[in-house]
């Protein structure tokens, strides 16, 4: 049986090689879910205003503050699965 951490690698891998672009919404869940499994939580300052992308990446990762890095990766995998 594969481990969660060899479970989550190869969904990083399957999630460049998706046949169709996920939409933003899912983008930003995929980011989010990523960061929060390889970093923890969210500890960078908030970005400005006039910075949309990077603000809603903030928000979209300091959102699961709490969760674990099992659990991010779990639901990473999970996310890419649904989407291959």
């Amino acid at each position: 049986m594969a481990t969660m951490k060899s479970k989550f690698e190869a969904a990083v891998a399957n999630s460049k090689k998706l046949s169709e672009r996920p939409d933003n919404a899912t983008l930003l869940k995929i980011y989010a879910l990523y960061k929060q499994a390889t970093t923890g939580d969210n500890t960078e300052k908030k970005p400005g205003f006039v910075d949309m992308v990077g603000r809603a990446k903030w928000d979209a990762w300091n959102g699961l503050k709490g969760t674990s890095a099992d659990d991010a990766m779990k639901q990473y995998v999970a996310l890419i699965e649904s989407l291959s």
